[in-house]
């Protein structure tokens, strides 16, 4: 059975480049029983992508402002993404992604990052970077994701 990590973000974008981090290091070194698809700055243009793997679960990584320490982490109610957490610099909101993914895909997954600097042209922090590793050793490991609190 197929389970699909969706990274999403814009690498120009500071902390916003979350999900595009955990692409890289997913493509270094892969989590067994997953595939990445990147989805950068334009998630909808790879809907069709994912479709086409017929994955039971998508996990969707993206930085999401949630009024909490940077770099925490936390799993984000499908129906709270687009309405209070994300930081939007994507061309059509995330719930309209997770509606279209719905019809085909039994389980969707949302992981928020907490950003600490979206600004244009900034690195990812360093501490946004450690909880993009944390989430990658978590994904490697096999480990579930019950030990992230759910907001929303």
């Amino acid at each position: 059975m197929t389970d699909v990590v969706f990274t999403v973000g814009n690498v120009l974008r500071g902390d916003d480049g979350a999900g595009p981090l955990l692409a890289q290091l997913l493509d270094e070194q892969p989590a067994p029983g997953w595939i990445v698809v990147d989805g950068e700055d334009v998630p909808e243009n790879h809907t069709h992508h994912i479709r086409a793997l017929a994955p039971h679960r998508v996990l969707i990584v993206d930085a999401a402002e949630m009024e909490l320490p940077p770099g925490e982490v936390r799993l984000i109610e499908q129906d709270s993404v687009a309405e209070q957490f994300m930081v939007t610099t994507h061309a059509i909101p995330l719930n309209f992604l997770i509606d279209s993914l719905r019809e085909t895909v039994p389980e969707i997954l949302f992981l928020g990052i907490q950003p600490q600097d979206t600004s244009f042209f900034a690195p990812v922090t360093t501490t946004v970077r450690s909880s993009v590793e944390a989430v990658h050793d978590r994904l490697v490991r096999g480990e579930g994701f019950e030990a992230y609190e759910t907001v929303g």
